[in-house]
């Protein structure tokens, strides 16, 4: 999930209902695009939800799409699992995983 429009690519507006976080309180969903350069998507079909302050990854969701994920004391890479190509690195800030990648998409 993620609250920025403008760091979505391929971004469909589509309001399409709420989710709920951890606290219950609910963010409504905007519609849904893809983190990536215009010529390689990276993560495809994002929530954009509307006041999210924070992006918000699912690493078993990453899995099932086709990402391995290595953890490190002070990092982790999230790879494709075809080419072993790293496409997001998180760095590690105040015991918070913080990614990063070439075009900062999510930062």
């Amino acid at each position: 999930m993620i609250g920025e429009a403008s760091k979505l690519i391929n971004l469909k507006w589509k309001p399409a209902g709420f989710v709920t976080y951890g606290d219950n309180n609910r963010g409504r969903i905007l519609g849904a695009g893809d983190i990536g350069r215009e010529n390689k998507v990276i993560i495809k079909d994002l929530l954009l939800v509307q006041g999210l302050k924070h992006n918000l990854l699912s690493i078993s969701q990453l899995c099932g799409r086709g990402y391995k994920i290595t953890f490190e004391p002070e990092q982790c890479i999230i790879a494709d699992s075809e080419s072993t190509e790293t496409v997001l690195v998180g760095k590690r800030v105040s015991n918070v995983l913080c990614l990063m990648s070439q075009a900062s998409f999510l930062v």
